[in-house]
């Protein structure tokens, strides 16, 4: 597999944070229908389906399929038993008990010996996995003990997080934990489901697994209603894929664009709203850059409207956001709300002034000689939104002095120009991520393009506050966390903007998802009213 940069990991985490999406009135008379096929609708291939190497949002919804994690998570972020029937959490430890009645879906027990050597085999420098450090912490280690039936992750210090960060952790188990080729395009793990065809860039087909009985809550493979075979098609046209739900072709997708208002208002289609990630930008901080001044990321962030922002960047359909983290979301509370600057255009202009910008004959801004001039980076391939929101902060900065020069890149360009030319001094970047400590890598430390530091950020407020929280569990980290994210608001080094939401659609079926993963068991096949 390609390498994959830290800011293509960053921008691929937009996609792992859809909260959880329920059972809705989908014109069914709900009656469950027995056996079965679901289909469903993906937005793009899933890729290598290697669990290692699954960065990517879509990647990681095929494979919650076939793949059981340690524990899980309810939607308001309570911890779950999974694999693991009970755990003993320490500051930088945990140990799991795991279940006994476990098997593969190639027959074979799962032992922890299986589970350590998932964890060790991403924290090996040689795997090169792409969610090292990022959905797994840096540093963690596995020790299992196969009499016992337990497994011990441990990291180098305290991690705040270390147990909220194994609901996505996908365990593989079988043949397939000493030869990781078996499943490029194949699944071997504890999961409800088996992937028994994959046609790339056109389907994946699964198969139930009749003896499941170790899910969410107790949740079978027995229950009335879960489908016999599960079909993903790879649809990349959302329209497309609205109209496979409104012929009744497909039972699920998720829809973010224009479709999505003619499938709310459709009688007979269930309709989940989910928030998908953030919408926010970054200021580059760089030496030779204008946003390396505190005071004109300010001005500049006084000058935007961000209410309507949020409007025009989401079509309507977004929500307030209150933090950097999605659902589920481990530390509640509201980081945003009086932390960032309010809208006051002509306290932009003074303090434009006041920090040396003054107004040149074109209207232009000028200091020693050098115009105020930005170059504005966003993804193409997101829908309308990103463009929007790139075309509507352009109007507002020009209102108060700058130039600004769009640059809209696909996102498999992003990586390139975000971390490596740097060829922006700002960005619009949708983010979604399920912890905060994912983020920490990218908001300090080392900049780019030698590290994940993208924006050049240097706040040593949060990275103080950071370090006292990793070290924190429960309520006491979770104010430090909240503290952290607020500092970085203050600094004007990031500007949150809006949450975005989703339409998951169905028809003829139910299903939850939490996190953008599918929860199997709950998929249900409903008979027509």
């Amino acid at each position: 597999m390609k390498n994959v940069g830290p800011a293509a990991v960053l921008a691929s985490l937009s996609l792992l944070a859809a909260a959880c999406g329920g059972a809705a009135d989908d014109g069914s008379s709900g009656k469950s229908a027995e056996g079965g096929t679901f289909s469903y609708a993906l937005a793009a291939d899933p890729g290598v389906l290697d669990p290692a190497m699954g960065i990517m949002g879509i990647t990681n919804a095929v494979l919650s399929l076939a793949y059981d994690t340690l524990v899980n998570q309810t939607s308001d972020g309570k911890i779950i038993p999974g694999l693991a029937e009970k755990w003993d959490v320490k500051p930088d430890s945990v140990t799991f008990t795991l279940r006994k009645d476990v098997t593969c879906s190639d027959g074979s027990k799962l032992t922890a010996a299986d589970v350590a050597e998932n964890v060790n085999h991403i924290a090996d420098p040689a795997t090169k996995s792409p969610i090292y450090g990022v959905l797994i912490p840096a540093g963690m280690t596995a020790k299992a003990d196969d009499a016992a039936g337990t497994v011990t992750l441990s990291t180098p210090k305290p991690f705040s997080f270390i147990l909220e960060s194994t609901p996505l952790m996908f365990i593989v188990c079988g043949k397939a934990v000493k030869d990781r080729s078996l499943i490029a395009h194949a699944t071997s793990g504890s999961g409800p489901y088996k992937l028994v065809e994959a046609v790339p860039s056109d389907h994946y087909t699964f198969q139930i697994r009749e003896d499941y009985a170790w899910g969410p809550n107790g949740a079978t493979t027995k229950e009335p209603g879960m489908p016999a075979k599960l079909v993903l098609k790879v649809v990349p046209n959302e329209q497309t894929a609205a109209n496979l739900l409104v012929s009744g072709d497909i039972n699920g997708a998720v829809i973010n664009g224009a479709d999505r208002k003619r499938l709310e208002a459709m009688p007979g289609m269930g309709k989940v709203i989910v928030p998908t990630g953030n919408g926010q930008f970054f200021y580059h901080q760089g030496d030779d850059r204008p946003g390396k001044d505190p005071a004109v990321r300010k001005a500049l962030t006084q000058a935007v409207n961000l209410p309507e922002l949020a409007g025009i960047s989401s079509g309507g359909t977004g929500r307030p956001v209150t933090g950097l983290v999605g659902v589920p979301k481990p530390c509640q509370g509201d980081s945003v709300t009086g932390h960032v600057p309010g809208f006051d255009p002509v306290g932009a202009a003074a303090a434009l002034d006041a920090a040396g910008w003054k107004a040149g004959p074109d209207g232009i801004r000028v200091k020693d000689g050098k115009k105020l001039s930005l170059r504005l980076l966003y993804i193409t391939t997101r829908g309308a939104g990103p463009q929007a929101a790139a075309e509507y902060l352009a109007a507002a900065w020009k209102k108060v002095g700058a130039e600004v020069t769009l640059n809209g890149v696909i996102d498999t360009k992003l990586p390139e120009s975000l971390n490596v030319t740097q060829d922006w001094d700002v960005v619009w970047l949708p983010i979604g991520v399920t912890l905060p400590s994912q983020l920490v890598g990218f908001l300090s430390g080392p900049a780019a393009p030698k590290g994940a530091n993208f924006a050049h950020l240097t706040n040593s407020r949060y990275e103080t506050l950071v370090a006292g929280a990793a070290l924190k569990t429960g309520e006491e980290g979770c104010k430090l966390w909240n503290e952290a994210e607020s500092a970085l608001f203050e600094n004007a080094d990031l500007v949150p903007v809006v949450e975005i939401t989703a339409l998951i659609a169905q028809k003829g079926a139910t299903f939850d998802m939490l996190a953008g993963l599918f929860v199997p068991t709950s998929i249900r096949m409903t008979e027509a009213g």
